[in-house]
């Protein structure tokens, strides 16, 4: 293992750029391994941040294609230093806005990608690696007409909570993102077609501020990274409330009912 790399996924744009950007920083990294599905934008932050970027184009909700970045991290065998599980799907709708293969698609990156990546990585990470994976402050409670997405967010926050545990006689760490509004396009996308959904978006802020909470978060060997008075909020009350009262208050602020 001469090699030390970062992997991100998600990363052509908004949040898994800035990631990439502060990795670019870091003198210990031989290489920063971008995946996402666009090559074009890949091949654009090589040309922005050097000769470090490894573009990788795979569409990680299809298991054949996790399965060949799989084999190129075996490979490889290069010291894993980073594991930035980015990469995400997000429709904000009600269920029957959504067909099955959407939803499965969206189960599909947002859980089994994650598991996967972390799975196919950790054999290759030392003592002082992190795993940071974006969960969501749609994670602290159930949302209806974002049922699907914050399920999986819920799912990715608790894994990497409790895999933060088993991984602890090994100093390595995951860190749960979890971020409230972002301003990176994800909220217009999921929003295509909707009939019914989420129109506040209160507290957003911008990709660079959550990417910079993460990395400090991430050394500093905390399990779950949440950043702003907003989301703090979110997620002090979560705590309190009965999720049946979270539920109405997040209608009522979002005039869904």
């Amino acid at each position: 293992m001469d090699k030390t790399i970062a992997i991100v996924t998600g990363a052509s744009g908004g949040l898994g750029r800035e990631f990439v950007k502060l990795l670019s920083k870091e003198k210990k990294l031989s290489e920063i391994w971008v995946v996402a599905r666009n090559a074009q934008k890949l091949q654009q932050l090589a040309e922005e941040f050097g000769t470090k970027i490894r573009p990788i184009a795979k569409d990680l909700s299809d298991n054949v294609q996790r399965k060949e970045l799989s084999a190129m991290i075996a490979e490889e065998r290069a010291a894993i230093q980073y594991l930035i599980n980015n990469a995400g799907y997000a429709k904000f709708c009600s269920y029957d806005d959504l067909s099955v293969e959407e939803s499965i698609n969206m189960i599909n990156l947002n859980i089994s990608a994650v598991v996967a990546l972390g799975l196919y990585c950790i054999p290759y990470m030392k003592p002082g690696s992190h795993i940071i994976n974006i969960a969501s402050q749609a994670s602290f409670q159930p949302l209806p007409y974002q049922n699907i997405y914050s399920s999986t967010k819920a799912f990715v926050r608790n894994y990497t909570r409790a895999l933060n545990v088993e991984l602890k006689d090994r100093r390595i760490t995951a860190t749960a993102v979890c971020p409230g509004w972002i301003d990176t396009g994800l909220y217009e996308r999921g929003l295509i077609g909707a009939k019914k959904a989420a129109i506040n978006f209160a507290g957003m802020v911008q990709p660079d501020v959550v990417a910079a909470r993460a990395m400090r978060d991430a050394r500093r060997g905390k399990d779950i990274s949440v950043y702003g008075a907003h989301v703090k909020g979110a997620h002090f009350a979560s705590k309190l409330l009965p999720q049946k009262v979270m539920m109405k208050l997040w209608l009522k602020q979002q005039h869904l009912k």
